[in-house]
């Protein structure tokens, strides 16, 4: 007797990883195998997350040698921002001009950690929002307990700017209204699969219209805690990026296949990234 085809043959939607940081030293031993795992999980891009000089630059080299699936950001991140002198901002500025880099970041505002003074942040994050806006770029935006400030610069900013994407976003409603009052995107990551800290996001979701969502993992941070079985080890990658869109599907009461498609359109809108 004939079987019928299974429905496990058909390829899985196609979603794009807006944050994954593969030049992190746990990718370094495997990372093409990091990459083709992605690729049979429906990962088509990727976007590698800048968030110093250094890293900006090692992000670049790596899209460099992936055309057209892997892109870069190029910034320094509040952490880092002590260390954006002049001679630092120019390299940066350099950086973020090349070809390979699709938006000007990982920038903003930490207070939660303050592991550079309040005032330098704000400085850092003003001067990259106006080297995107030189530039054309879109931002990469990060904020942990720093909205106020935060809002007030990006808003001076704003009409300069190409339109950005709050990087990670776990806070409330209140700022979620704020950011898409700004017309800024919303990248989600497996926060929202933590059943300790990320249920708030849930009744969010449906909050979010469609061409202003975006999908995450920060890998190889925040793995999803709700994976089963649970990986071997603690580190994330960005094969789990549909376990992600799943969470995120049943909170807005939608498909897979709708979200996918939405979202990887409003990525390649926002950040001008070719069909894979």
């Amino acid at each position: 007797m004939r079987k019928n085809v299974s429905q496990d043959n058909t390829a899985p939607p196609a979603l794009i990883d807006i944050g994954a940081n593969l030049t992190h030293d746990s990718f370094t031993a495997d990372r093409d195998e990091v990459l083709a795992r992605a690729r049979a999980a429906g990962v088509v891009q990727q976007l590698v997350t800048g968030a110093s000089i250094a890293g900006s630059a090692a992000a670049i080299a790596l899209a460099r040698a992936h055309e057209d699936e892997l892109f870069a950001t190029a910034g320094v991140h509040p952490h880092h921002a002590a260390q954006l002198d002049e001679q630092s901002f120019g390299h940066l500025a350099a950086l973020a001009a090349a070809p390979q880099v699709v938006a000007v970041g990982e920038c903003g505002l930490d207070y939660f950690r303050d592991y550079s003074p309040r005032d330098v942040q704000r400085r850092a994050f003003a001067r990259q929002l106006e080297l995107a806006a030189t530039l054309r770029k879109p931002v990469f935006l990060h904020q942990r307990d720093a909205h106020s400030d935060f809002t007030a610069i990006l808003r001076e900013h704003r009409d300069a700017l190409r339109g950005g994407v709050a990087h990670c976003f776990t806070a409330g409603v209140d700022e979620l209204a704020c950011y898409l009052d700004m017309d800024l995107a919303i990248g989600m990551t497996g926060w929202i699969c933590d059943e300790r800290r990320g249920q708030h996001l849930v009744p969010l979701m449906a909050l979010i219209p469609a061409g202003k969502l975006m999908l995450e993992t920060d890998a190889p941070y925040l793995l999803p805690r709700d994976l089963a079985p649970k990986p071997a080890t603690r580190r994330n990658e960005p094969m789990y990026l549909p376990h992600v869109a799943a969470a995120v599907a049943r909170a807005r009461g939608e498909s897979v296949a709708a979200l996918a498609a939405h979202t990887t359109q409003a990525v390649r809108q926002l950040f001008g990234l070719p069909f894979a």
